[in-house]
């Protein structure tokens, strides 16, 4: 199974090229745009392209990092946009804010491809989904080098700890998923209040900082699929790409438990195109766009009608659909009061200071 998304992506530019040359009109966005802003590479390039030409509602795409980061543009007012996507924990934080529309389902009918399962887990930060449509859900894991860690055994948070894996590490950059592994190393809940324990976690990142070559997101799956690293944390949805690219590499969500999340597609309350952003949201619904995304992500998609589209090599991996036996061992991120979310940026800080 090969899912080299570079060469993929490369080919796909050159298409666009070519066929923006020989039909100049064909992204002119006859029936308006919808403005999204979204991680980095999270859909298929292709499925803009389709859904202009389907609906004739140009797509312009911006896209962030950091879900913090997103936070802070919407919340500094320097652009309107009308989709987002982003995680659990900041939609429960942009509701308690009053931020974002309630969505008008009757413009959504594809949501009942959606599994059951998914949508009540968003009651956790969205009672009865009234804000938001779940996109793609994964869990954290280790993802590591067989070849270069040798015999040693990846299993546990501690092994990030490992001195001899001393500057061949790579940690995630965003202070709540950097302390949710300290604080699952210590036996504490990702999602503590307790200043002791925050500052306890803090204490152990400062510990295991010398150790680390990078902080990194959306990066650290390269650095492992080139040998630059030994071990890093990803996404369970890096783990193909990265395997494609490099035999050698494994995936494991450690015995501690990790992070589930959930991202879904939420319109801020200012959207100026609302009925176009439905019209997106419901595009990516459908069963065949649900796949195509999922054959360029790899990660679990919540989409139950697609599942009947994708490989039954892929449905049997663990990496990729983890078992309800290592879900029960997860946790999802909760909002924060504004609070505690001032002492983990404290601590934060004071991480990356040293």
């Amino acid at each position: 199974m090969t899912h080299l998304r570079q060469a993929k992506f490369a080919l796909l530019l050159a298409f666009i090229l070519t066929a923006s040359m020989i039909l100049p009109g064909c992204r002119s966005g006859v029936n308006g745009e919808v403005y999204v802003y979204s991680y980095g590479d999270y859909f298929d390039p292709m499925v803009a392209e389709d859904f202009e030409e389907e609906t004739g509602i140009r797509v312009i795409i911006d896209t962030y990092d950091t879900a913090e980061e997103m936070y802070t543009v919407l919340e500094n007012n320097a652009t309107t946009y009308d989709c987002i996507c982003t995680s659990d924990y900041m939609i429960g934080r942009m509701i308690e804010n009053d931020m974002l529309a309630e969505l008008d389902y009757s413009n959504i009918p594809e949501i009942s491809n959606i599994d059951d399962f998914y949508l009540e887990k968003t009651d956790s930060f969205d009672s009865g989904h009234a804000h938001s449509v779940p996109y793609q859900v994964g869990v954290a894991g280790i993802l590591y080098n067989t070849e270069m860690v040798g015999d040693t055994v990846i299993d546990s948070w501690d092994d990030l700890w490992d001195e001899q894996f001393a500057d061949q590490m790579v940690m995630p950059d965003s202070v709540r998923d950097a302390f949710m592994i300290a604080l699952r190393k210590l036996g504490y809940s990702m999602n503590s209040t307790d200043e002791s324990e925050i500052k306890a976690a803090s204490d152990e990142l400062i510990k295991q900082k010398p150790l680390v070559y990078k902080y990194a997101n959306d990066s650290a799956r390269d650095l492992l699929a080139d040998g630059s690293a030994a071990v890093g944390v990803v996404w369970n949805g890096e783990y193909q790409y990265t395997k494609d690219l490099n035999d050698s590499v494994e995936f494991v969500v450690p015995e501690e438990g990790s992070e589930f999340f959930i991202d879904s597609w939420v319109i801020p309350k200012d959207a100026i195109n609302k009925d176009k952003a439905e019209a997106w949201i419901n595009y990516l619904c459908k069963p065949e766009v649900a796949a195509k995304n999922f054959d360029y992500l790899y990660y679990t998609t919540p989409n139950k009608a697609a599942l009947e589209l994708i490989d039954e090599e892929a449905l049997q991996e663990e990496a990729i659909f983890p078992s309800q036996e290592t879900l029960k061992r997860c946790e999802s991120l909760k909002t924060l009061d504004s609070e505690t979310t001032d002492l983990y940026s404290k601590y934060w800080k004071q991480v990356k200071s040293q």
